[in-house]
């Protein structure tokens, strides 16, 4: 038994079973991958996948334990390498980080700028995503964390951190009829077309929530997943636009108005979420509290004890 052959079980479970897509991310050939998952099988007397003719179609009962295992395994062989380069130089190695848009374009910056300068010997990785693809990369180990609002406590292997609070600015035109209402009430917006973030992005489940609350229907004219999107639509007038407070910039923005609408839908949690099983080093404790500085190193092991032991 060859950890390659555990790579190479784990990631076609990953890859839907399609070994094309799986020899594809692991930069080898799709009969090489076959080949050794055959040996593997043979070697441990049971099948891993369910075939029909050359396709995979389904995983065996003893082949989900079997890959639940491996997971576990190379995960395991993971923490081997980080700890010996802990010990070797605790400032080189690789660090990647899951994002959603408004984290990595309004957030991450500065905190990334400062976190560069202090460790030049660490190559970042940045994936930016929605919240359940950034969510589910934690949970397979193909980044270190994930900075987003939603979709991180759908995973159960994941120890999610709460790291700031956040509510969200109305954006109009300077022109616009709500430009000089300070509070606006749902009752008034639901009388103009709104510009928003699509579901699952920006909390956008509050704002869904907060009408529902009140028996409304609100006239939802265009989503997107970026908030620079949905400005560049406010000043083309086609609506009101929902979007957090980090993504108006006072300087950038002062062609349109902002108004608060805390007092509307609420305000939403921004967490990091990262295995239970992950070997932090010391420069990922060091990011976390740049971006969230309530959480240094005791709170941190604390949480990921807990998870572990829960009592």
């Amino acid at each position: 038994m060859k950890l390659q052959q555990l790579r190479y079980i784990l990631e076609i479970s990953q890859n839907a079973l399609n070994v094309s897509n799986a020899a594809e991310s692991l930069f080898t050939s799709q009969p090489g991958i076959s080949k050794q998952v055959r040996l593997l099988e043979q070697e441990l007397g049971v099948e891993i996948f369910v075939r029909h003719g050359k396709q995979l179609t389904a995983i065996t009962p003893a082949g989900e334990q079997i890959i639940a295992v491996a997971d576990e395994i190379l995960n395991k062989a993971n923490h081997i390498k980080a700890i010996a380069q802990e010990y070797r130089d605790n400032k080189i190695g690789n660090f990647a980080i899951g994002a959603t848009h408004n984290q990595a374009r309004y957030v991450l910056p500065t905190v990334l700028k400062t976190f560069m300068a202090r460790y030049p010997g660490i190559t970042l990785h940045l994936h930016q995503g929605t919240p359940t693809q950034i969510a589910e990369e934690a949970s397979r180990g193909v980044i270190d964390l994930a900075i987003s609002t939603e979709a991180l406590d759908l995973f159960e292997n994941l120890v999610v951190l709460p790291c700031y609070e956040w509510s969200r600015y109305l954006l109009v035109q300077q022109n616009h009829p709500l430009a000089l209402k300070d509070p606006v009430s749902l009752e008034e917006l639901v009388d103009y077309p709104l510009v928003t973030y699509v579901p699952g992005f920006g909390g956008r489940a509050q704002l869904d929530k907060a009408f529902e609350k009140k028996h409304l229907h609100p006239q939802v004219a265009l989503t997107a997943v970026d908030a620079d999107v949905i400005k560049t639509y406010v000043r083309l007038g086609l609506g009101v636009g929902i979007v957090a407070t980090m993504a108006y910039d006072p300087v950038a923005d002062t062609d349109l108005v902002a108004l608060d609408a805390s007092h509307l839908f609420g305000s939403s949690i921004t967490k990091i979420g990262l295995r239970k099983d992950l070997f932090i080093r010391d420069f990922m404790y060091d990011f976390i509290e740049l971006f969230a500085p309530a959480l240094d190193k005791d709170k941190i092991q604390q949480a990921m004890a807990k998870s572990t032991h829960p009592e």
